[in-house]
């Protein structure tokens, strides 16, 4: 079992990244301009993850998994999905798998949602909504968990 300092969604997007690239690189299948669109995808979940961190940082709250949170932020990016930074991990994984021609692993990046959404976003849920309560169900009931 990985350690649990060791147990972040990073760790866990570049573990399913270089399974997409073994694949990849096993039976590469790509997409006419996949370089490009890779490469934007990628890039766009990098300023993603930044803008919707500093978001986090200017409310004076964490974006660490399993920390509590000191505030309920629910506008900006936050306004779009409950799960910014989350999103934009799946944004890097999608843009990284078509850039590497690896068409064939795409169906690694729902896989890493569905995993994500176990192993962190539910107990983060739990985490919120103990202590932002009925503010937290009202969001949750007008904005997304994903997008």
């Amino acid at each position: 079992m990985m350690p649990r300092a060791l147990d972040l969604p990073p760790l866990w997007m570049a573990l399913f990244a270089a399974l997409g690239w073994s694949i990849a690189q096993a039976v590469p299948v790509g997409l006419p301009y996949g370089g490009p669109i890779g490469a934007a995808l990628a890039v766009f979940g990098v300023g993603l993850m930044a803008a919707a961190a500093g978001q986090m940082v200017l409310h004076h709250t964490t974006f660490i998994p399993r920390r509590d949170p000191q505030a309920l932020v629910t506008s900006g990016l936050f306004a779009l999905s409950r799960n910014p930074i989350y999103l934009a991990d799946a944004l890097i994984l999608a843009g990284l798998l078509i850039y590497w021609q690896g068409v064939l692993a795409l169906p690694l990046v729902p896989l890493f949602m569905a995993f994500i959404t176990r192993r962190f976003i539910q107990g983060e849920e739990a985490r919120i909504a103990a202590r932002f309560g009925d503010a937290f169900h009202a969001y949750c009931l007008r904005t997304r968990r994903w997008i």
